[in-house]
């Protein structure tokens, strides 16, 4: 099973990365805003540091660019529509089934209903750069720096430990009681 392929890439090496960057994306976004609230903050959907939308986003991008990735000014026009594209399509989303975007741009220039704005369109192509010129190598450094049975092991605790606690925080939106983010709780309609 760890050895079936995904974009030419073994199962194993896709799951490792894809916790991987959804581990590296949580701490970055909850950093950020822990800076700009001047507290603690934590951006995921979950009580855990997961937050899989920079799991997909970052695969995503990795092999949707990999054949332009030497295209820097293409790679970064590209990576500033499809990610703005997936931030519009995960607020929606999110919108319809819990009533909120823990999201809100509405005071940033240039935005679109709060849950797009020109600042985040313009860093996601940054980003996509970045990718390819060292993220991916540090992802994929660190993915093979510890055994295979290590890794299978942090795949399926990883995943255990998000599905678990993605569930409970559904439940909970769902039976109103709402969802705590950035220390607010908030109620889904």
């Amino acid at each position: 099973m760890w050895d079936a392929k995904i974009f030419s890439t073994d199962l194993y090496h896709f799951l490792n990365w894809f916790l991987l960057y959804s581990m590296l994306g949580w701490l970055l976004e909850s950093i950020y805003m822990s800076f700009c609230n001047k507290r603690l903050t934590n951006r995921g959907f979950v009580r855990g540091p997961i937050c899989p939308i920079y799991g997909v986003g970052f695969l995503g991008a990795y092999f949707l660019f990999k054949p332009i990735a030497h295209n820097w000014p293409l790679l970064y026009v590209l990576g500033c529509v499809s990610a703005t594209a997936l931030e519009f399509l995960v607020a929606k989303a999110m919108i319809r089934i819990f009533g909120a975007v823990w999201w809100d741009y509405k005071e940033k220039p240039f935005n679109y209903q709060g849950i797009l704005c020109l600042e985040s369109t313009l860093a996601w192509g940054l980003y996509a750069i970045c990718l390819f010129a060292f993220v991916h190598k540090g992802i994929s450094w660190l993915s093979d720096s510890y055994s295979v049975t290590v890794g299978k092991v942090l795949v399926i605790a990883g995943a255990v430990y998000y599905i678990s606690d993605f569930i409970y925080c559904v439940m909970r939106a769902r039976r109103n009681e709402g969802l705590e983010k950035d220390g607010i709780l908030v109620k889904s309609k």
